[in-house]
């Protein structure tokens, strides 16, 4: 029986992210996402040159509520976000670190740029892994953090997020001077997402430093929607849509263990900390198969078992 194949016009950007020393930065190696020309892992209808890359997610600050889970695998690093990353790219394999400035938030400590560069340095310092550094999300706060934050990873190629509709001239302006890559953050709209992409572009960054972040939710939290956003972007950019033809970064991690699931303890649920780690592929996996080429995940068990199943589908 003939395979009927889809035949596609328009490839996706590739996006670079970290700088060796070659390219004036000091990291061990780049990460290269996006250029395909073909649905993820539909190798035999087009071109896909580069697998999804992982991050495992360090956090400048420890929540109280940081899942029981995490903190047996981690243990008492997580004091300290160099050594955390460390443990992540040597012990576990993550491709890249992404690095959330959570203590920068005004209910989580709200803490200054020094203290943002403080963690972000000790992060580049401590790991020669592509770094994604994450804000704290309040647009005020944000403005003043992510200046500097980026101004001290000069020359790296990090990916700062987010930008958002709203407020993403000041990050983009910085990742402008500084050389790094940045994420277009949208709330599940396509149309949002793709105006984004149009103003962040109109200042001056190119495409191939734009990461699209559709606001993605977990398993049984709005993932079908998200899915369908994720994919019809993917196609849209596979038909000619230069806009809409970037790589797409999503937190499984973060989204999977805030979730009652992942936290609560119920004896008919089975054991918990299984609970989350299977919510969390159960996530990822969805991801992978709806575009996504960046996926930040929190326990090394996901990440393990994720990465074998993009293998796994990359082969077949």
């Amino acid at each position: 029986m003939e395979i009927v194949k889809e035949k596609w016009s328009s490839t996706v950007n590739t996006v670079t992210i970290g700088a060796t020393k070659e390219d004036g930065g000091t990291r061990s190696h780049r990460t290269v996402v996006g250029g395909m020309s073909a649905l993820p892992f539909l190798s035999f209808e087009g071109s896909i040159p580069h697998r999804p890359a992982f991050a495992l997610e360090v956090l400048d600050r420890v929540p109280e509520d940081y899942p029981e889970a995490l903190r047996r695998v981690y243990g008492d690093v997580i004091e300290s976000p160099g050594r955390w990353a460390e443990m992540c790219v040597q012990k576990f394999g993550a491709d890249l670190i992404s690095l959330r400035l959570l203590s920068t938030h005004p209910d989580e400590g709200d803490t200054g740029p020094e203290e943002a560069v403080k963690a972000v340095r000790s992060v580049i310092d401590s790991t020669g892994a592509p770094v994604i550094v994450i804000g704290s999300g309040m647009a005020e706060k944000d403005n003043a953090v992510m200046p500097a934050v980026s101004r001290a990873a000069r020359g790296e190629a990090c990916l700062l997020g987010a930008a958002v509709q709203e407020n993403y001239r000041t990050l983009v302006a910085s990742a402008l001077e500084d050389g790094h890559s940045v994420i277009a953050e949208s709330p599940i709209d396509i149309n949002i997402a793709k105006q984004l992409n149009i103003m962040m572009h109109e200042m001056g960054l190119p495409l191939d430093r734009i990461v699209m972040y559709p606001t993605t939710g977990a398993l049984g939290y709005g993932l079908e929607y998200a899915y369908s956003i994720m994919e019809r972007s993917r196609i849209a950019a596979l038909s000619g849509d230069g806009i809409l033809g970037v790589p797409m970064i999503c937190y499984a991690g973060a989204e999977s263990w805030k979730v009652k699931e992942s936290r609560t303890e119920n004896a008919s649920w089975g054991d918990r900390f299984l609970r989350g780690v299977a919510w969390e592929v159960s996530t990822a996996g969805a991801f992978l198969h709806a575009g996504s080429d960046i996926l930040i995940l929190y326990h090394p068990e996901a990440l393990s078992v994720v990465k074998g199943m993009a293998s796994s589908l990359s082969q077949a």
